[in-house]
């Protein structure tokens, strides 16, 4: 089942019940609210489901903004790390264009969480698998 929880010009937040993940499909670049409320979401889809994992796809939209990186630590990352999520998972283009960008991210979230690059949902799906094993 996917359940449609946020859409907006810039990115859509959906809940995966069978991988039990929220997906934060990015579809443009954006800023402050445009760039936080989309993720407040993701955070009570996390709260509300017990091991909810959090996938962002970065592949059509993600670009850094200083003031929206540092919420994302000093707001985000403190309220993920009391739910129960364990993975957080980026998809990425095979170039991966976006590598500076992610990896600046992924030192602070790499912290508390394990952090994975995939090139789609399936390789989400295999990881979890393994994980559940």
């Amino acid at each position: 089942m996917h359940e449609n929880i946020y859409k907006s010009e810039f990115c859509d937040v959906n809940y995966n019940e069978e991988l039990n993940v929220v997906f934060v499909k990015w579809k443009k670049f954006c800023r402050h609210e445009d760039y936080r409320k989309p993720l407040l979401f993701a955070l009570d889809v996390m709260k509300k489901y017990d091991g909810c994992h959090y996938a962002a796809d970065t592949r059509d939209g993600f670009e850094n903004d200083n003031a929206d990186t540092q919420w994302l630590f000093e707001v985000f990352l403190p309220q993920a790390a009391e739910t129960t999520c364990k993975f957080i998972f980026f998809i990425i283009n095979r170039d991966n264009r976006l590598k500076e960008e992610l990896e600046g991210q992924s030192a602070e979230l790499g912290k508390l969480f394990d952090v994975r690059y995939c090139f789609g949902i399936d390789e989400i799906k295999s990881i979890l698998e393994m994980y559940r094993k």
